[in-house]
């Protein structure tokens, strides 16, 4: 199997997991909408497991092209109404006219739902070229815009510390970032990403470009190594050979894999923390006992 690599450079500060805990983190998760029953129950039990540490919020995704458009409402407003976590309702351009967005977004206000993920969204039928719908919003500044128009939404947008793959250049992906925000968005999420030091050297870029607003990273803890691997060449995530070393023979060992993932990640996040970091985003991918853990060891304990 071909991993992406990066060679060592400028290494993070780094404060090792067995030492005085954090007293200044915060953290946000990540969740998606149920397909199945089965899939209902194991999200709901992750949300009760993660919600007494009291994140800032808990975003809820959307698929390609609105896919799950009506799970993704009604996991934010049973969150909303049976829980006391601040929902976060992602919204994409992808397939849909501009009216109605905003009739969803003003039905989310409505509601409650005080803070929006506006992203441009993913090609419905799969890797390819990104069309703006005729109607619609063409880039998610657009979204960002127009939603900040209708109502007083706090609005998180994505960042690419290692550019998106579409983009045309490091420094394009960095101005379509700070066209976002300038629209109205009050921070940015990362795409997950395993060398610490690349998250740090795009925050510098960002700050020298101007962008001041907070840029927060995203993690990933790792359950399924290969899986992994697979979907960050798709999106451009690079993984560290190191990473390869960790895993390696643990596809038949599920316990000691998630020992392994909750070691990398907690590091992962101490370092970040070591340098000046305080906010971290996770995708739990509807688990909780991982992110538990790892937040158990950033000081973020329950409330």
């Amino acid at each position: 199997m071909n991993y992406n690599f990066r060679s060592k450079d400028r290494r993070a500060p780094f404060l090792p997991t067995a030492s005085p805990l954090p007293q200044d983190v915060k953290v946000s998760f990540e969740f998606s909408p149920p397909a199945t029953e089965k899939a209902g129950e194991a999200l709901w039990n992750s949300i009760k497991r993660l919600a007494p540490p009291k994140p800032s919020y808990v975003p809820v995704t959307y698929g390609a092209g609105g896919s799950t458009r009506e799970l993704t409402h009604a996991t934010v407003r049973r969150i909303l109404q049976e829980t006391d976590l601040e929902p976060a309702a992602h919204l994409t351009c992808v397939g849909a006219r501009r009216e109605e967005i905003d009739a969803i977004a003003q039905d989310y206000w409505d509601s409650g739902v005080r803070h929006i993920v506006a992203l441009r969204g993913d090609p419905v039928e799969g890797p390819g070229t990104y069309q703006p719908h005729a109607e619609g919003y063409a880039y998610a500044s657009d979204m960002v815009s127009g939603l900040k128009k209708n109502a007083d939404f706090e609005i998180a947008v994505a960042a690419y510390p290692e550019a998106h793959p579409e983009a045309a250049s490091p420094e394009a992906d960095l101005d379509n970032l700070k066209r976002k925000l300038d629209a109205g968005a009050g921070q940015a999420i990362t795409q997950y990403f395993f060398d610490i030091n690349v998250y740090l050297r795009f925050l510098d870029r960002a700050r020298a470009a101007g962008i001041t607003a907070p840029i927060i990273p995203g993690t990933l803890p790792v359950t399924n190594f290969g899986r992994v691997v697979d979907f960050s060449r798709n999106c451009g995530t690079l993984v560290p050979g190191w990473m390869a070393d960790l895993f390696e023979g643990l596809d038949d060992d599920p316990k000691t894999r998630q020992l392994v993932a909750a070691s990398v990640a907690a590091e992962q996040c101490r370092a970040l923390h070591s340098a000046g970091v305080t906010d971290f985003h996770f995708y739990t991918m509807n688990r909780a006992d991982l992110v538990y853990a790892i937040c158990h060891i950033l000081g973020v304990r329950a409330q």
